[in-house]
């Protein structure tokens, strides 16, 4: 995923972008000149999620994209995909809390945006960062995929750009008519015991069951989400002949099923850092179908370790060195 600057004949023309250095200097400066005047820049959570158009798009998009990542989602009314991913794009937006803008644009009624970043299918989103954009997926991509990759685009935002998000106004947020209301979860005491029994009993598909059934009622259950990767991973190991899958990894590098299967095994004999340094590995010379596998196994070994473990962070690192 490589950043490329686009034409916008008839919108903006991005090659007047300034360069990456010169584009940190000036966010920096900014902050400087705003704490200054004791202003904090606080913006109401309704800004976190925008509507754009052709003739805003200079103004609320790139403009805004010097201060912070701006995502845009491609949507139209009649695509049902859309209406799967859309809402999972506006509850991150508002939960990462100014890390990222997200900008919606309707595909019927703006035809040369479309046009311009040559939009082949909905949904489909793209990010600006500095001016640059950035194609991210296309289609109704899992949540874990997403936050992965709006992690990795915010990680390249602060590094590359110096953007370290706007600040949302604390107290705005407590009135603010789009705010769902939060409901009570729980308690899951006696599913969660039947998983880990289950897992007891070397029963991982019973285990991961009982787990997706309290991610079902709870989809942020941080027990529920850990205990669920590391059952499906147990249940991928459990018949391989370690022997026969090292041989494999070891004769076809570029095998990546391969390489994914020794990962596994790896992580769970407890070499972490070799197993994703492997997917890493795979990512970086593959692409296409079998650099998205690689990938999607390697976000899927971080849910096993969780998010906290500096190894993790470590291998996040490494992964968006590869990707941008």
């Amino acid at each position: 995923m490589q950043p490329r600057n686009m034409s916008m004949s008839g919108v903006v023309d991005l090659a007047a972008v300034k360069a990456a250095g010169e584009a940190k200097a000036k966010a920096e400066q900014a902050r400087a000149e705003a704490a200054r005047r004791g202003d904090t820049g606080a913006v109401p959570p309704s800004s976190l999620v925008i509507d754009v158009d052709e003739a805003g798009f200079e103004r609320d998009v790139l403009q805004r994209s010097a201060e912070v990542p701006v995502v845009i989602d491609f949507w139209a009314e009649w695509c049902e995909p859309c209406k799967q991913l859309s809402p999972v794009l506006e509850r991150l937006a508002r939960e990462y809390n100014g890390r990222f803008v997200l900008a919606k644009v309707d595909v019927d009624a703006n035809q040369m945006l479309m046009q311009q970043f040559q939009i082949q299918g909905i949904p489909a989103v793209f990010a600006v960062v500095a001016g640059q954009a950035l194609p991210l997926f296309q289609g109704a991509a899992p949540e874990a995929q997403i936050r992965e990759t709006l992690d990795q685009l915010i990680q390249v935002g602060e590094q590359r750009f110096g953007l370290t998000g706007i600040t949302v106004d604390a107290g705005a947020a407590e009135t603010d008519a789009d705010a769902e209301p939060e409901e009570p979860v729980g308690p899951y005491d006696a599913l969660l015991e039947a998983a880990v029994r289950a897992l007891d009993a070397d029963d991982f598909d019973g285990a991961a069951q009982a787990y997706r059934n309290v991610l079902a009622d709870d989809p942020g259950n941080t027990e529920a989400k850990l205990g669920l990767a590391q059952a499906e991973l147990l249940s991928r190991v459990k018949g391989m002949d370690p022997q026969q899958v090292r041989k494999e990894a070891a004769e076809r590098a570029d095998d990546v099923p391969a390489q994914i299967a020794a990962a596994d095994l790896d992580l769970v004999g407890g070499h972490v850092e070799d197993a994703f340094g492997r997917l890493v590995e795979a990512v970086r010379r593959t692409a296409g179908e079998d650099r998205d596998a690689a990938r999607l196994r390697l976000l899927e070994l971080f849910e096993v370790i969780g998010s906290d473990d500096p190894r993790v962070t470590a291998a996040r690192q490494a992964l968006a060195r590869v990707l941008f």
